[in-house]
């Protein structure tokens, strides 16, 4: 399998709305908040698609053989994208001193809802 294939259809469609929503949100935020809110636009939507991806792929990778092992998977993918996300935030927030926080965190929290819908994304047409 290559990285991609490893990922369902839900969850690719999902990181590319995340995606382009980003870039949206990106241009917006340059126009009001110049080339500061663009990046903080930008670095909080990168924030939340590499959390979700890589969530994505610790879940693709577990081979549960049980309900259990079902259950084990999800809160490991889970905890992954929590950690990942507390990590990448504080990494941004302490290195970045220009951050535009209401680009960041506007750009961040919508892209996180973006990635709750791919519980409604259908697998087969």
């Amino acid at each position: 399998m290559t990285g991609t294939n490893i990922l369902s259809k839900p969850i690719r469609i999902v990181l590319r709305w995340q995606l382009i929503a980003t870039g949206v949100l990106v241009l917006l935020a340059g126009l009001v908040a110049g080339v500061h809110g663009a990046l903080s636009a930008a670095l909080g939507g990168a924030v939340s698609v590499c959390a979700g991806a890589v969530s994505a792929i610790v879940a693709a990778k577990g081979k549960a053989q049980s309900a259990e092992g079902v259950l084990v998977n999800a809160l490991m993918a889970e905890a992954v994208k929590i950690g990942l996300i507390v990590i990448l935030l504080g990494l941004v927030l302490a290195t970045y001193r220009e951050v535009v926080a209401l680009a960041f965190f506007g750009s961040f929290f919508a892209t996180i809802l973006i990635f709750a819908l791919a519980f409604f994304v259908r697998e087969h047409e």
